[in-house]
């Protein structure tokens, strides 16, 4: 296991420094190639495809970079390729979703930063933002639309890019489109771009998956229902990393997620100086809560200590 973390690991960080690089290049040279990310999307198809869970545990575990767009837009693609994964859909409309959700933000790289740290994926900024951050934001999708375009990607990368922020209700936007006339691809990236964006909140605390989980379901009559199970049955509403307070006050951490009972997933209970015991949750022996910010550094002094 330990290895096979490791190699996850570094694969998820050569992924943010390869979205970094991707975003200075065209930064500073106005320059995109689709062959390269479509190389590199190919490699993430394979991760998730033989390691999805080892890479969510990743995700979830992992501390907050320091460049957010790179960040958000890395995270987003991952778990846009999870959703497309659990969908069946073949690889090259994976890799064209990867790539879509990759560069859906092209547009706004001089934005502030808080598009990634406002609740809901910047949606929050259209009512309190600068007129500058309100426009830029509500027009991006056109402009990466049209950037992509230029650069001769194919049409359903650019068109997804486009719908990446259109809702089942109408109330996205550029163009308020509703149900079915929002493409599946448009459809997954609204669900994976809300759902990283709201798990960035409590991307320090040990317990982001579950805060992007309650708040997709908590909206969920603005995303497409098949796209939310996909959502939920991979990720898990106790996603594999989180750490949890079970209902016999132990402590402990998801380990394993039971594809057949998604609300009982396995937990590795803390034991200070000596190995945690992988317990099964059930209507007997429960998670009660995700731990607190405090509990988290407790239990990371804890280890430490080993």
């Amino acid at each position: 296991m330990y290895n096979k973390e490791k190699k996850t690991e570094d694969f998820y960080s050569s992924f943010l420094e390869y979205t970094e690089s991707l975003f200075a290049e065209f930064t500073d040279q106005r320059k995109l190639d689709f062959q390269s990310i479509q190389k590199m999307v190919i490699l993430l198809c394979g991760f998730v495809r033989k390691d999805r869970d080892c890479l969510i545990y990743v995700m979830e575990t992992a501390r907050r970079y320091e460049n957010l767009h790179v960040f958000h837009s890395a995270r987003a693609a991952i778990v846009a390729v999870i959703i497309g994964t659990y969908l069946k859909l073949p690889r090259h409309q994976l890799v064209e979703l990867g790539a879509a959700c990759l560069l859906c933000n092209i547009s706004v790289l001089n934005l502030s930063g808080r598009i990634y740290t406002s609740t809901g994926g910047g949606l929050n900024l259209l009512k309190s933002g600068t007129d500058r951050e309100k426009k830029l934001l509500y027009v991006h999708p056109i402009h990466a639309y049209k950037t992509l375009k230029s650069f001769n990607f194919p049409l359903s990368v650019c068109e997804a890019v486009l719908q990446h922020h259109e809702l089942e209700d109408g109330s996205g936007f550029p163009r308020q489109l509703k149900g079915e006339d929002i493409g599946l691809y448009g459809k997954i990236l609204a669900v994976a771009g809300f759902y990283e964006a709201f798990s960035m909140e409590n991307i320090d605390s040990g317990r982001c998956g579950h805060n992007g989980i309650v708040q997709i379901l908590k909206n969920g009559g603005i995303f497409d229902v098949s796209v939310i199970r996909a959502l939920v049955s991979t990720i898990s509403l106790y996603p594999v990393g989180m750490y949890v307070l079970l209902s016999d006050g132990e402590r402990g951490q998801v380990t394993d997620i039971d594809r057949d009972a998604l609300r009982f997933p396995f937990v590795e209970i803390f034991k200070k100086k000596s190995p945690g015991k992988v317990v099964k949750t059930s209507e007997e022996l429960s998670i009660i809560r995700p731990l607190t910010d405090e509990e988290v550094k407790e239990i990371e002094r804890m280890n430490n200590e080993k």
